[in-house]
């Protein structure tokens, strides 16, 4: 079986730098912020790198105070024929590091699960069809294929209860780093149960759909 067969139909013609297990995804950031020479950096390459550095706190949290939940795992377990789990991110996007590990660690349950990870930033054209506009493309954005490579389900960017938020404090004139330190105290409050609470409305549809 090809694990990647998904993947290939999803890019299609187009052509991607490189896809990344999620280990790989995750050592990649560790050597960048280990390894960056910040008097070589731009401004916002500067940023980034913070952005990063604050993102591998966060995912270290998640996965050392991470306890499943039993409703999602029930749900993961009943998948019983192999998935890819396409990942659309970048290492300094923060509600990658909110959300992502949470997926990654329900995906464990299963074994039938593939996931693979591709860099938003360098694979613009090949993943524009997957973005409502060129000018919104918010990561994460997970979309799931069957072994036919056929689209399962599209998750992203944030849970609809957090999307509200920001959408709130944008149009109560919020500046962006305003509304980023508020929407990570939302995650910090909420510790993925929210996610989990759409996973399994998530999980529950598609098993309908497919069983």
């Amino acid at each position: 079986m090809n694990k990647n067969k998904g993947i290939t139909k999803f890019f299609g013609k187009h052509t991607y730098n490189k896809l990344y297990t999620y280990d790989e995804f995750s050592e990649l950031s560790e050597n960048e912020i280990k390894n960056a020479d910040v008097n070589l950096l731009s401004d916002q390459e500067k940023i980034y790198l913070e952005y990063s550095k604050i993102n591998l706190q966060r995912t270290t949290r998640i996965h050392k105070t991470f306890k499943p939940n039993d409703n999602v795992v029930k749900l993961i377990m009943q998948f019983d024929k192999p998935q890819t789990w396409l990942m659309i991110t970048e290492h300094w996007c923060g509600d990658s590091a909110q959300n992502l590990p949470y997926f990654v660690m329900y995906a464990k349950f299963n074994p039938l699960i593939n996931i693979q990870i591709v860099l938003r930033d360098s694979n613009l054209e090949a993943i524009d069809d997957y973005f409502n506009s060129p000018t919104t493309r918010s990561i994460p954005k997970i979309i799931g294929f069957d072994e036919n490579g056929d689209e399962l389900f599209i998750w992203g960017a944030r849970p609809k209860i957090a999307e509200d938020l920001v959408m709130q404090l944008k149009a109560e004139g919020f500046s962006k780093e305003e509304f980023n330190e508020k929407l990570h105290l939302w995650y910090g409050r909420n510790r993925g149960k929210e996610l989990e609470k759409e996973m399994i409305s998530l999980f529950s549809t598609l098993l309908k759909k497919i069983v």
